[in-house]
């Protein structure tokens, strides 16, 4: 009995933990930063526990010991937190990286690093062009010379290469010879693009070249009869429940709609579904009437054309419910790419490489995209979306699908709908 006491208490605080964001890699590594997630994951974990009716123990007679077992939580936390910030974030974690590839090039992939990971520390880099004089030089990390490869290893405390070349035939023969040599000797030498997968959870279609299909090896689950049933059972049972509470929600949007909006609850537009087949989505109204009387135009973050109750209704993303009615008809999934709209993947996909392989897969009411990255108001927003679209395509999973919901559920608690 008490193992399975132990077992809901660590699930609560799993699950409780993901949702406030207190695994989130990029806002855990300080302790001031965490600090309020921690009280709020105790608070809600001991909250639900307590009153959890099965298996987990009755509540104490004496009420001092439900404060002490939200004190032994609060504590066990932080001393987990602090633990994590000292000895796994700690500088002595640090990866030493070697970069091999075209100046060309380093610029836009050492920003890359530095935005993803501050623990991935780009020490310098080896120019791989053997025409060397009309290349632009860059100052950001230190260049060394191909010439002294062991030695800058040695010196600088190198623990990785990563061969950044967007053209393998521009690597030296000198070079090759050293790296293949390294690699004899079990030093770690990585592609690019995987590195970058690996730290962002994206994949970098902008330094994809001639050998693309090397990059994308899709989930089989794309083509598993057992996963997609799975996944439109789970669409159907999703919908319902949706459905039926946004017909609790429906009398605060008809009040708010009539007062705030003046006009049609309804919005539909056409948008771009699996295989580029379009579709008609439904949205309850969140802009004036007539907002692109002048054409298609981006949505922006503090668009002037969404009203003051079409804000509440995208913040809180009760303007998407409608669209678990698309999910039942098939032609949307719970989980997948955002569908864009045809005037918009026309435009797109004529200046991002890969744009229309979002379309292998039905699109999503939410997406990895979604719960990873801003609201997408240019074209570097959208290839910033895309990178994680083919990221989920590629690595589709159940698992992933679990964590994409929980994220989601975390988006709308603390209202970050856009």
């Amino acid at each position: 009995e008490h193992w399975a006491w132990i077992f809901v208490l660590a699930l609560y605080i799993s699950i409780f933990g993901t949702v406030l964001e207190l695994y989130d890699l990029q806002k855990s590594s300080r302790i001031e930063t965490v600090v309020s997630t921690i009280i709020l994951t105790t608070s809600v974990t001991v909250l639900f526990y307590l009153l959890t009716p099965f298996y987990t123990p009755s509540l104490p007679d004496n009420r001092l010991q439900i404060i002490y077992f939200y004190i032994a939580i609060l504590l066990g936390l932080f001393v987990w937190r602090w633990a994590y910030i000292t000895f796994i974030s700690s500088p002595r974690f640090y990866k030493r990286v070697l970069l091999i590839g075209e100046t060309s090039n380093i610029k836009s992939i050492v920003n890359a690093f530095n935005d993803a990971d501050p623990n991935y520390v780009i020490v310098g880099y080896i120019n791989c062009e053997s025409n060397k004089k009309d290349t632009v030089k860059f100052t950001a990390v230190k260049e060394f010379s191909p010439k002294n490869i062991r030695r800058v290893i040695k010196d600088e405390g190198i623990s990785e290469i990563v061969v950044a070349s967007y053209d393998s035939e521009n690597i030296t023969p000198s070079i090759y010879s050293d790296l293949i040599s390294l690699l004899e000797k079990g030093f770690p030498i990585k592609e690019y693009t995987q590195v970058y997968e690996d730290i962002t959870y994206r994949v970098p279609v902008q330094f994809v070249g001639k050998d693309f299909y090397k990059y994308f090896p899709f989930s089989r689950n794309n083509k598993n009869k057992l996963y997609l049933t799975y996944r439109r059972l789970f669409d159907i049972i999703l919908s319902l429940v949706g459905l039926a509470i946004g017909i609790l929600f429906l009398p605060l949007i008809l009040i708010g709609n009539a007062l705030g909006n003046r006009g049609k609850l309804f919005y539909t537009q056409e948008r771009v579904g699996k295989n580029g087949t379009p579709f008609t989505i439904y949205k309850y109204r969140s802009m004036v009437k007539n907002a692109e009387s002048a054409g298609a135009v981006w949505a922006s973050k503090n668009d002037s054309r969404v009203t003051p109750f079409g804000r509440f209704l995208r913040t809180s993303r009760l303007d998407e419910i409608p669209q678990f009615i698309n999910i039942l008809k098939g032609d949307m999934s719970m989980i997948g790419p955002r569908p864009e709209r045809p005037v918009f993947v026309e435009e797109l996909s004529q200046v991002i490489p890969f744009y229309e392989t979002r379309h292998i897969v039905k699109p999503g009411l939410t997406g990895w995209a979604q719960v990873n990255a801003r609201y997408g108001s240019s074209i570097d927003d959208s290839l910033l979306k895309l990178q994680y679209d083919l990221f989920y395509i590629k690595h589709r999973s159940f698992m992933l699908d679990i964590n994409i919901v929980i994220k989601t559920l975390s988006t709308v608690i603390f209202f970050r709908g856009q």
